[in-house]
C-alpha cells in the first residue's frame, strides 16, 4: 500500500470515530489510523476485497472526505460560482444542474492543494475534498469567500462509495425514490451525474462516481441513516465490506493519483496529466492562481511527467524510490504496490519528460538494487464507467 498511516500509537486517543467505527468492528474490519480517523484497512483481505470489488461490489466508507456546500442567498448562484472559479480551474458555468466534475484547488504557483470534486445543486455547489486536507481547505476556500457567499460543512453526513459491476444492481434493490420529479432512478444515472433520492425517510445525495476505475456510486447519507443503510446493502449478496487496503490498490490500477503522494502543491496539474481539468473558457481567460504557469506548460510541455511503471518481478516499489536512466536519476515513484488484478508489481512516478514515453525501459533503485521498470500508459486496468453514450 502506499497509503501512510499515523503510527505514533500515542495519537490513538485523538483519532475520529467514522459514523460506522462499531459497524466496522463487529464485522471484523482491523482499524488502523488514517487521516486523523481510524478506519478499517481490510476486513477478509486486501486481494480478496481488491478482487471482489472487480467483479462485484465492494462498500467503502468514506466519511473521512469533506463534505461543503458552498452557497449565496437566493437562486442566484453567480456570486458562489464566480468565487469558486477564483480557486479553481473548472468552467462552472457550464456545469448543469445535477452535474459533477473533478477539478484542483491551487496555489499561487499552480500547484495543487487538493484534487475535489463539485456538484451543482439547486442550491449551490456542493464540494467532496480529501479527508487530509479537508480543515485546510475549509480554511483556505472561506478566507477567499466574498461578503454573502457560505461555506457549510455537512458534518452531520456520511459518505459511503459503492463500487463494482454490479453496483447498480445492489444500490437499485433498495428503491431509492427519487426527491424531485426530473431525477432519473439511480440505476439510470450516467457517470459523472447526481441527484437527491430518498430511502426509509432519509435524505440521500446519490453521485455515479468513484476511486475505483469501476462503475459504481457515492452515497451521502445522514448519521442518524448511515448504519441501516450500510445493513440494507450488505444483504445484497453482491455487496461484501472493503477497506482502504484494496481502495488503494484499485486506484492505483485505474492510474489515480492520490493526493499528498502523486499530487502536492509541489506538482502542477500538467505534470500530474490532469490538464484534461483545466477548462477551455478557464485556459483562455485566466482568473485562477497559477494561469500564466499551467497555460505555459500545456504549450510547451512540463518538465516532469506522471507516468505509469511496470516493474519486473515481484517486489513492489515504495514512494520515494529513485526512477534511473542507466545509473542516471530521472524522477521518484509517487505510488506502488501489487496490482493483484494483474499479478504483478506497478507504480506511479514523476520523471524528466524526456524519460516519459511509453515503452522507455528504465529502473528503479530499490534499497541499493536496480530492478527493471518500463513506462506504460494509465490505467493500468481499463476504467469501466458508466459513461453517456459508451456501450
Amino acid at each position: 500500500m502506499s497509503l501512510t498511516h499515523d503510527t505514533d500509537t500515542n495519537r490513538a486517543e485523538t483519532l475520529r470515530a467514522l459514523p460506522l467505527d462499531a459497524w466496522h468492528r463487529a464485522r471484523g474490519g482491523r482499524m488502523v489510523p488514517f487521516a486523523g480517523h481510524a478506519m478499517p484497512v481490510q476486513f477478509e483481505g486486501i486481494i480478496a476485497e481488491h478482487l471482489w470489488t472487480r467483479r462485484n461490489a465492494g462498500l467503502f466508507d468514506v466519511s473521512h472526505m469533506g463534505q461543503l456546500l458552498i452557497a449565496a442567498p437566493g437562486a442566484d448562484q453567480t456570486p458562489a460560482r464566480l468565487a469558486l472559479e477564483a480557486l479553481l480551474p473548472a468552467d462552472l458555468a457550464s456545469l448543469d444542474l445535477g452535474a459533477q466534475r473533478y477539478s484542483l484547488l491551487l496555489d499561487d504557483r499552480g500547484g495543487i492543494l487538493d484534487d475535489l470534486m463539485i456538484t451543482r445543486w439547486p442550491g449551490g455547489f456542493f464540494l467532496v475534498v480529501n479527508g487530509a486536507t479537508r480543515a485546510a481547505d475549509v480554511t483556505h476556500i472561506a478566507a477567499h469567500l466574498p461578503a454573502g457567499v457560505t461555506l457549510t460543512e455537512r458534518s452531520d453526513h456520511g459518505l459511503l462509495a459503492l463500487q463494482g459491476p454490479r453496483a447498480a444492481e445492489a444500490l437499485a434493490s433498495l428503491g431509492l425514490e427519487p426527491a424531485q420529479p426530473q431525477i432519473v432512478p439511480v440505476e439510470r444515472l450516467w457517470f459523472m451525474a447526481a441527484g437527491p433520492y430518498r430511502w426509509n425517510g432519509a435524505d440521500l445525495h446519490v453521485s455515479r462516481s468513484g476511486y475505483s476505475g469501476e462503475d459504481g456510486y457515492e452515497i451521502a447519507v445522514p448519521v442518524a441513516a448511515i448504519a441501516a443503510f450500510a445493513d440494507a446493502l450488505a444483504a445484497h449478496p453482491a455487496v461484501r465490506p472493503v477497506g482502504l487496503g484494496a481502495r488503494d490498490s484499485l486506484r492505483l490500477e485505474a492510474g489515480l493519483p492520490l493526493y499528498g503522494h502523486d499530487l502536492t502543491p509541489d506538482i502542477d496539474p500538467v505534470e500530474a496529466g490532469l490538464g484534461f481539468a483545466i477548462a477551455r473558457r478557464r485556459r483562455a481567460e485566466g482568473g485562477f492562481p497559477g494561469h500564466a504557469k499551467i497555460v505555459a506548460a500545456l504549450a510547451g510541455g512540463p518538465a516532469r511527467r506522471r507516468v505509469g511503471l511496470i516493474i519486473d518481478g515481484r517486489l513492489a516499489a515504495r514512494e520515494g524510490a529513485m526512477v534511473l536512466a542507466g545509473s542516471t536519476p530521472v524522477g521518484t515513484v509517487t505510488s506502488g504496490g501489487f496490482a493483484p488484478s494483474l499479478g504483478h508489481p506497478i507504480a506511479m512516478a514523476l520523471i524528466d519528460a524526456a524519460h516519459a514515453a511509453p515503452g522507455t525501459p528504465l529502473s528503479i533503485d530499490m534499497r541499493g538494487r536496480a530492478i527493471a521498470a518500463r513506462v506504460v500508459p494509465m490505467p493500468f486496468v481499463p476504467h469501466r464507467y458508466h459513461r453517456k453514450g459508451v456501450a
